[in-house]
């Protein structure tokens, strides 16, 4: 994770939360108090966003004090404790509401990506990410895929050619499309891979002919013409379905026998992981 991002990201969520002061931890909290809380797991999952939270501490007050109880990536269950944290009560608080938004939201996506990847576990596709992210946030979100087992594909339209319908549309064909993505890459001296979406099996054998690509995004196809497909490719691509695929339907489209699934689901509709940050009262 890039830590400028991420310093950018806390600094600018900092001040959308406490503009000009903590009103309510002001008036009744004396600024010398201290305190100790625990990060609380409300609901089973993998738990992700621990290394962010850590900086967000970091951030609020040098001087707090956190105590690991569970890594990202690891399992837990209702009633785990995450985290202590320790020190002056109201950077704790500050902290708070930050930590937790942050936490719960990669959580929920780590644990949802997690159980789809243990499903496909006796297949060879692997569960990727795409672009359907909360803009600002896609840097969290795409980590929080890595920690549940998933894969990213491309994190924004700098880091690979992604020939979808509309390019093939405006470019005046699939062939026209391959052929000026080449000639560009060419010209700019860039080494980047180029994906082709296709529609159907025709547009298919259309890109089979001309070749030049390094993956085939096979969109909306059917589970008869998913298979179809994959026999056409013979492995000379790599192959990657996308288009309605959910957690229900995952393992059917891995047992096409496409390299790839991809998966708008895993960070635009996934529910947060429930937890909560607890004052300890000794």
């Amino acid at each position: 994770m890039d830590t400028t991002t991420l310093h950018r990201f806390i600094k600018s969520a900092l001040i959308e939360d406490i503009g000009d002061g903590d009103h309510t931890s002001f008036s009744t909290i004396p600024p010398s108090a201290t305190g100790k809380a625990k990060l609380l797991v409300k609901e089973d999952g993998v738990i992700a966003g621990v290394a962010v939270a850590l900086e967000i501490f970091k951030e609020v007050d040098e001087h707090l004090s956190v105590e690991l109880m569970i890594k990202d990536g690891e399992t837990v269950k209702v009633g785990d404790i995450v985290l202590y944290v320790s020190g002056n009560s109201r950077s704790i608080l500050i902290a708070e509401r930050l930590v937790l938004n942050t936490m719960q939201r990669m959580s929920g996506i780590a644990t949802t990506t997690h159980r789809i990847v243990k499903s496909l576990s006796n297949t060879k596709t692997k569960v990727l990410d795409t672009r359907k992210t909360t803009p600002n946030l896609r840097f969290l979100e795409k980590e929080a895929v890595l920690i549940g087992g998933g894969v990213n594909h491309r994190f924004g339209l700098y880091d690979m050619i992604l020939i979808k319908d509309n390019h093939v549309d405006y470019a005046g064909g699939i062939a026209s499309a391959i052929q000026s993505a080449k000639n560009y890459l060419k010209t700019n001296h860039k080494k980047l891979q180029i994906e082709i979406e296709v529609r159907n099996l025709s547009e298919l054998k259309e890109v089979l002919k001309v070749g030049g690509v390094d993956r085939i995004l096979l969109d909306n196809f059917n589970f008869e013409n998913l298979r179809k497909a994959v026999s056409l490719v013979a492995g000379r691509f790599i192959t990657e379905a996308s288009g309605g695929i959910t957690e229900d339907n995952a393992l059917a489209y891995a047992q096409c026998g496409v390299d790839y699934i991809s998966m708008g689901a895993l960070t635009h509709s996934v529910k947060s992981l429930d937890m909560s940050l607890k004052a300890v009262i000794n």
